[in-house]
């Protein structure tokens, strides 16, 4: 199908999720699997082996904090509801904090257990409470992963504790799409924030201690997840913000947890001191004079569907370039917030992201008298060119 190519000389870039192309040409990092992204745009701008697939170990937490999430915001459960504890969750080993069966628990407590000192038994309760049955849980996870694109992912718990013949595994890029999507949740951080606290259990106190480190050492930290196990090594999922602009970094299989928090922190130093965010257009934005041959006006005009924003090389901005892509043809009738065409955004030869262009009003076909005369006009006016 045509396109009707129309270059404008503003910089725009849309915020879609996950453009797999990498702005970094002069940073390297000695790690397993790494990826750094922008969380608004998705867009990459740094990744090493982050296809590989790898187990995640308690950073799968972050799939089941965000489940819990969207349960809460929709209304299907609530803080307050207290959950009562089963066998299961009570065995579960690794990080915990000592769950008894049959007790009941505030919702709230339990994601703060996860959130902060990675609990496997509140991770165990909390999708029981969800989902009816823990299975069923899992499932959920793995179709909320489908619905991300994490193509490269399948869970076989909430936990992230070992599975056998290594069915439980992620990848870098997925761990940061799935990120992307927990971050848009501020609750969140009502939780990944803290340091130290207590939990009120029914029949003692439980303290909780941040295995987040780096929420007291790097400025902006304000999430997201660790993990350790034997076959995983250490993982860190983070995301900090300076200013508008919100990072996530996954670093997988590092050999120490000093190792995982210095990848860290190189990999956000490298992204603040080297990028930077613009707002360029906002919603809403006119797309004048496109034509359209065969509806009742010929002339109609699009709308731009949402922001465009770009994060960029500092000092490349100049080298940004967008291009008015518009539907060929366009076969009214239309209806109004229907695509038309998209705006895309050009760095370094290549499409980095678009947003979509939508009609501005309902295009009516003309009828097949006006289309008749039409025809005949142009035809006349070509034949007149040639004599």
């Amino acid at each position: 199908m045509k396109k009707i190519t129309i270059l404008i000389s503003l910089a725009l870039i849309f915020l879609i999720s996950f453009s797999l192309i990498s702005l970094a040409e002069d940073f390297d990092l000695d790690v397993d699997s790494t990826i750094l992204i922008e969380a608004d745009t998705g867009q990459v701008l740094y990744e090493k082996n982050s296809q590989e697939k790898l187990p995640p170990a308690s950073i799968t937490k972050i799939m089941t904090l965000l489940i819990a999430m969207e349960k809460i915001e929709n209304g299907k459960i609530a803080l307050d509801d207290e959950i009562t504890i089963s066998r299961y969750a009570e065995s579960m080993g690794g990080s915990q904090i000592f769950l008894s069966a049959n007790t009941r628990v505030k919702l709230e407590d339990l994601l703060k257990a996860i959130s902060i000192a990675s609990a496997n038994d509140a991770s165990v309760a909390v999708a029981e409470a969800i989902a009816g049955t823990y299975s069923n849980f899992v499932n959920m996870m793995n179709k909320k992963a489908k619905e991300l694109g994490m193509e490269s992912t399948h869970f076989v718990n909430s936990t992230g504790l070992p599975a056998e013949n290594g069915e439980h595994y992620s990848t870098a890029a997925d761990i940061a799409k799935m990120s992307k999507e927990l971050v848009k949740h501020p609750l969140i951080f009502k939780w990944s924030t803290i340091w130290v606290d207590y939990l009120n259990l029914p029949n003692r106190k439980a303290m909780l201690v941040n295995t987040n480190k780096l929420i007291n050492k790097y400025p902006g930290m304000d999430g997201l997840k660790t993990g350790h196990t034997n076959d995983a090594g250490f993982c860190l999922a983070s995301t900090a913000q300076k200013e508008d602009m919100r990072l996530i970094t996954v670093v997988l299989n590092a050999d120490t947890e000093k190792e995982r928090e210095e990848l860290t922190i190189k990999l956000l130093d490298y992204g603040f001191n080297n990028f930077s965010k613009m707002r360029l257009v906002n919603k809403g934005e006119k797309i004048q004079s496109i034509k359209v041959p065969e509806a009742k006006e010929t002339i109609t005009s699009g709308v731009i569907a949402d922001e465009l924003d770009v994060v960029v090389k500092r000092g490349s901005e100049n080298a940004l370039k967008t291009v008015i892509e518009i539907n060929q043809p366009i076969k009214p009738p239309i209806k109004k917030g229907e695509v038309i065409g998209r705006k895309k955004i050009i760095y370094d030869d290549k499409t980095i992201n678009y947003v979509n262009i939508l009609a501005a009003e309902d295009i009516e076909k003309a009828n097949i008298f006006i289309r008749i005369w039409r025809s005949f006009v142009n035809w006349i006016g070509s034949w007149l060119k040639k004599i």
